[in-house]
């Protein structure tokens, strides 16, 4: 499809959207280069009007959060008969609500972090549950609005109440799993090699450690013992393929090493991963022998409807 018409959808109006312009920019670029016509949009409320006018081959999902990632866009394709990249509706819906994919992947043997989900209200000034445990958002993306709460912390954090909050009413509190950070690609199926993330002045690997230069660092292949290694594999591929994902996806995972394989922890899969040459999953397809234009020329052949 060397000459064929790619859509590719950015930036959106989420509180992800510099970052969906930059995965964008980034995914047009490489795909213009591989031969293909492009058309970039900057998705608004309008798109199904925009993209019937233009009637593309495909269309490059680089959309991340709401609107982009949870089912609404992928359904409108659906609509319209485009095919599309990454994950189908139920997939990225299910995978957006943090909460629900969290059972699913228990329910398929995936190891999660104990958890409860709260309105934000009831939080209130006393501990749901013994420190240390993360406080986040269902339905964003991005570590947008994860807060870790420590041991020594005597009331949960004062901004989760506050009129200033902007990030949904529903919270999961989820227990806080000591030790280091992984993450493994999927494509096709298939395990990509395992990374780990090491946040560079920062607590966690939050938005200033996804994006900020030098705000992490990437070790590829992870160094640890082959048997963790295989087994983040094993649960990537599992969750994967729990949740219902396609094309490309990526899971995240906390690791306590004193527990040994006990101690891996998935915690949430990422049907919508940055795509900039240096995001993670594009690096990881490197080291499977993918440069960037190759792997986003699989993805736009591997693109369809009824996903």
């Amino acid at each position: 499809m060397s000459s064929g018409h790619v859509a590719v959808l950015m930036g959106g109006f989420s509180s992800e959207r510099q970052v969906s312009l930059a995965s964008g920019k980034s995914c047009a670029d490489a795909l213009e280069a591989e031969g293909f016509r492009v058309s970039r949009i900057d998705v608004t409320r309008d798109v199904a009007t925009v993209l019937s006018e233009l009637k593309p081959d495909v269309a490059f999902n680089a959309l991340h959060g709401p609107f982009g990632e949870d089912g609404k866009v992928q359904g409108i394709l659906e609509y319209l008969e485009i095919p599309y990249t990454h994950s189908g509706v139920l997939a990225s819906a299910l995978a957006m609500d943090k909460a629900q994919a969290k059972r699913v992947a228990a329910a398929c043997g995936v190891p999660v972090a104990d958890s409860l989900i709260l309105q934000r209200g009831e939080i209130g000034n006393t501990h749901p549950m013994a420190p240390p445990y993360v406080l986040k958002p269902i339905n964003e993306g991005s570590s947008f609005g994860v807060l870790i709460v420590d041991e020594d912390q005597a009331n949960p954090p004062q901004s989760i109440s506050s009129n200033e909050w902007t990030f949904g009413e529903k919270i999961m509190v989820e227990r806080f799993i000591k030790g280091r950070e992984f993450t493994c690609g999927v494509m096709d199926g298939t395990a990509l090699c395992v990374t780990e993330i090491v946040p560079v002045g920062q607590k966690f690997y939050d938005f200033d450690a996804k994006y900020r230069p030098g705000g992490s660092k990437h070790i590829l292949p992870a160094e640890i013992k082959p048997n963790i290694y295989q087994k983040i594999q094993s649960l990537a591929v599992q969750a994967h393929q729990a949740i219902g994902c396609r094309g490309v996806s990526r899971s995240d995972f906390r690791f306590d090493e004193t527990l040994g394989e006990d101690g891996i922890i998935w915690l949430e899969v990422n049907t919508q991963p940055g795509m900039t040459e240096t995001s993670l999953v594009p690096e990881m397809a490197a080291d499977a022998g993918y440069d960037f234009g190759a792997f986003l020329r699989w993805m736009v052949e591997d693109a369809s409807c009824l996903r």
